[in-house]
């Protein structure tokens, strides 16, 4: 099939002006298969830019509607393109995906269940906070990747990671902390993380807030990160005794004191031996273990038998599940 001619198609405002009206006539299906077939003649004519600006119009339509599978659709074909067009990442395109990620809805799961009725319509909210979180993640996930290979941080945009983390902690009804403090620790707000923390604090079932607050901590440990480490620890410390929440004080807790404090200095043997001393606390989660190894050979240097096993092939298998 011939490519088209770049002069062969309308300036891009022309045709998101078109596809617009069909979207406020209410033809959302109709408006989806449009979108797609407008936006691949520009992507073949190699009309990148102009592609980008149809997806995004789509994408944030589609979503402010609560269209959330065909908002999705197109937000992830708007990241596809960036790829094909070899779009280095920049704050400008950063803020074109902020701006669709801010359109995906954003939608309350009811607290109390009472008659059947309201079993259903629970029902319904849980299925549609399931869609929402596994679309918006999808297109965040796909962000990532293409700031990974076109940009400058080898683990993606410390924005991007954030957003993901913050939706999917806020619109995940049964939260898992360890999806969520990946994507924290790998963003640019050590603050919101804390914040997010001290919230989980406040509602969480007992015992959880201190294997959460030990995880976040290990994980930016393991990334060499002891600057952000101590103040999310402080940050959650301050918070807790504001709002006169009980902070853990936990065997578990007293290791990641003791540890912080070891890593401030050349110990190795000490760091041997807190983990020897805290094993039983340190062995709650199997990921822990894997953290401290990479903990010793960020700090101390300390080589992994296999350095392929263990920690790296679970980030790659949570930036696939997540």
């Amino acid at each position: 099939m011939s490519r088209p001619r770049k002069a062969s198609l309308p300036a891009a405002l022309q045709s998101i002006e078109k596809l617009q009206k069909v979207i406020d006539g209410g033809n959302f299906y109709g408006a989806q298969q449009m979108y797609k077939s407008t936006s691949a003649r520009y992507i073949a004519a190699e009309r990148y830019s102009e592609a980008l600006d149809i997806l995004e119009s789509g994408a944030c339509l589609q979503l402010k509607h609560d269209q959330v599978t065909c908002g999705a659709e197109l937000a992830l074909l708007f990241v596809e393109t960036l790829v094909k067009g070899k779009f280095p990442y920049n704050d400008d395109l950063l803020d074109r995906l902020r701006k669709i990620y801010e359109a995906f809805p954003r939608n309350a799961v009811p607290d109390h269940v009472g008659d059947d009725d309201d079993m259903q319509k629970l029902s319904e909210a849980l299925g549609a906070a399931k869609i929402r979180v596994e679309a918006c993640a999808s297109f965040l996930r796909a962000a990532i990747r293409w700031s990974i290979e076109l940009g400058p941080d080898k683990n993606g945009s410390r924005d991007l990671h954030t957003m993901l983390a913050e939706y999917i902690y806020s619109e995940t009804p049964e939260v898992d902390m360890a999806k969520v403090s990946f994507h924290f620790v790998r963003g640019n707000s050590p603050k919101k993380f804390a914040d997010t923390l001290v919230n989980f604090m406040e509602k969480c079932y007992p015992g959880e807030d201190d294997l959460a607050i030990a995880r976040a901590i290990l994980m930016y440990l393991a990334l060499g990160n002891m600057r952000d480490a101590n103040y999310v620890l402080n940050e959650v410390k301050k918070q807790s005794e504001s709002k006169e929440l009980d902070f853990p004080d936990s065997d578990l807790m007293q290791f990641i004191n003791y540890l912080l404090q070891t890593l401030e200095r050349d110990a190795l043997p000490l760091f041997r031996m807190l983990r020897q001393s805290y094993k039983s606390s340190i062995d709650v989660d199997p990921a822990f273990n894997e953290f401290l190894d990479e903990i010793a050979e960020k700090f101390y240097g300390v080589r992994r038998k296999n350095p392929m096993q263990g920690m790296f092939g679970d980030i790659f298998k949570m930036m696939g599940d997540m």
